[in-house]
């Protein structure tokens, strides 16, 4: 069921004239504690303290392979290439993302759908959830470009209509995410600021972020004050592991200019309760392959 909620009030501007930092307004953590679900006490209180989670093994060696091979049946299909939802390169042209696999995937339909997945995702936000977009990016070697810093949530409020921080990513590897190829960083604790971002949104910006943001990124005074602040801590691990990661974290990964691709799979799941609206800082709703416009729960 497809629905769109009535306005509510901006209390995180965002795209003005110049940078603005906001407390965060809501929970980390949703569920009250002591509620049942895969994760243990430990484990939410460590996620609700730094922003993220980080797991050495999320899916089977044996799973990889599945998932793995997957993802190189998408890659290499022409067809897959050819829509929208497949983002490449500017110099090698090779595929960089593939938006809304859930969709495209069966298989990776499945993963989103397995209770080690959602389960997660439900006990965090505390409700239901929907995917508000999911995503491979392949990340292949010898110059893929990285991404830069930033929030999340800050594109997703501004350009997709996210009224609340009532969302959660987790990263899967499907290849070895070394400290070489590009792998995550995170800033932890960042997750309690907000960071309003200068500049307003151009028209159609997401056909230029998705291979390089320039809208809602920070400045590097900005950046510099919450690695100060925060530090920064990078992930790496073995295919099948997994960093869970707030939707308010400033994160980024750098270029991968080494032979070994590196390649992950992106769910992120929004509270039913928290349905997008319209944009807040932007001229129009981005495609619903990027920012999902069906609530209906994961089941």
């Amino acid at each position: 069921m497809t629905t769109t909620p009535a306005r509510t009030v901006d209390t995180y501007p965002t795209r003005g004239p110049e940078e603005v930092l906001t407390g965060r307004k809501d929970p980390v953590v949703w569920s009250p504690p002591g509620t049942p679900g895969p994760l243990w006490g430990h484990e939410l209180e460590s996620f609700e303290r730094d922003g993220f989670l980080a797991m050495d093994q999320l899916i089977t060696p044996e799973e990889v392979k599945v998932y793995r091979a997957e993802l190189d049946r998408l890659v290499d299909d022409p067809a897959t290439r050819a829509d929208e939802r497949s983002i490449v390169e500017r110099k090698s042209q090779e595929v960089r993302s593939l938006f809304e696999v859930h969709r495209i995937s069966e298989v990776f339909a499945g993963l989103a759908a397995d209770p080690r997945v959602v389960g997660r995702a439900r006990q965090i936000l505390g409700s239901e959830v929907y995917i508000h977009q999911s995503r491979i990016n392949v990340k292949p070697g010898f110059g893929a470009g990285g991404f830069y810093w930033h929030s999340d949530f800050e594109t997703w409020h501004a350009e997709d209509g996210l009224p609340r921080m009532r969302t959660v990513s987790v990263s899967i590897a499907l290849t070895p995410n070394y400290a070489t190829n590009g792998s995550l960083m995170i800033m932890p604790g960042s997750h309690r600021t907000f960071l309003g971002c200068a500049g307003a949104t151009p028209e159609d910006n997401y056909k230029r972020s998705l291979q390089m943001q320039d809208a809602g990124t920070p400045s590097n005074e900005a950046l510099s004050k919450f690695a100060s602040a925060c530090g920064i801590r990078q992930f790496t691990g073995e295919a099948g592991s997994a960093t869970w990661f707030d939707c308010n974290a400033m994160h980024g990964s750098g270029d991968n200019i080494t032979p070994y691709p590196r390649s992950n799979v992106f769910f992120v799941f929004n509270s039913v309760e928290n349905a997008a609206e319209e944009p807040f800082a932007a001229p129009a709703r981005r495609p619903e392959f990027i920012g999902a416009r069906d609530f209906t729960p994961v089941r």
